[in-house]
C-alpha cells in the first residue's frame, strides 16, 4: 500500500496535472498516478491505440474513456483504485473524480487539494467541453472537506505561488 497519498480534483483543464507537477518538482519523492492513465492504457488495448494516440486527441476519445471508466467502476467500485492504493511509496492522483474515489483515498489518509477553475478559462484552454454534465465531472462538486482549494483563475506563477503554500504546510 502506498506510504503517502496525495489526490488532485477539479473539473477538466482546471490545471490539476499542473498543479501535480508543480508540487512533484518540490517533492520529488512523490510519483504520479493517475486513473485517467491507467483507463486510457486499457482503452489503447480495446482500440488498438497507442497511449500517446490517445494522450494527442484526449477530445476525439473523451467519451469513450469516460464510458470504459465508468465500465470499470460498475464492475467494482474500486476496479481502478485498487491499481493505485496498491503502489508502493509516496504517490500523487491527480484525477480523482468520483465521491466513492474521494472516500477510499481520504480513508486511505490522502491529502485532497481541489482545483477550481471557471469554465470560460477552462473552455480557453482546452477547447469544446465535453461531457460536462457526466458524473465524472459533477459528482465532486458539493464536497467541502478538502484540505486544500486552489484558484486557478489566473497565471501561471500564482498557480505555482498557491501550491508551494501547500508544499510548506504537508511537508
Amino acid at each position: 500500500m502506498a506510504e503517502k497519498i496525495i489526490i488532485f480534483s477539479g473539473k477538466q483543464y482546471s490545471g490539476k496535472d499542473t498543479a501535480a507537477k508543480i508540487l512533484m518538482e518540490e517533492m520529488p519523492e512523490y510519483r504520479r498516478f493517475a486513473m485517467g492513465d491507467i483507463i486510457k492504457l486499457e482503452y489503447g488495448k480495446i482500440h488498438n491505440l497507442s497511449f500517446e494516440e490517445i494522450e494527442s486527441n484526449k477530445s476525439k476519445y473523451r467519451q469513450g474513456l469516460i464510458d470504459l471508466g465508468n465500465f470499470g467502476r460498475a464492475q467494482s467500485p474500486d476496479y481502478w483504485l485498487d491499481k493505485i492504493i496498491s503502489q508502493e511509496g509516496k504517490i500523487v492522483v491527480t484525477d480523482v473524480r468520483i465521491k466513492h474515489e474521494y472516500e477510499v483515498f481520504k480513508k486511505a489518509g490522502a491529502i485532497s487539494i481541489r482545483i477550481e477553475t471557471e469554465r470560460s478559462l477552462r473552455e480557453l484552454r482546452g477547447g469544446k467541453l465535453i461531457g460536462e454534465d457526466d458524473v465524472t465531472e459533477v459528482d465532486l462538486d458539493n464536497i467541502r472537506d478538502w484540505d486544500f482549494v486552489i484558484d486557478n483563475n489566473r497565471d501561471y506563477e500564482n498557480l505555482r505561488e498557491e501550491i508551494l503554500k501547500v508544499v510548506q504546510i504537508i511537508r
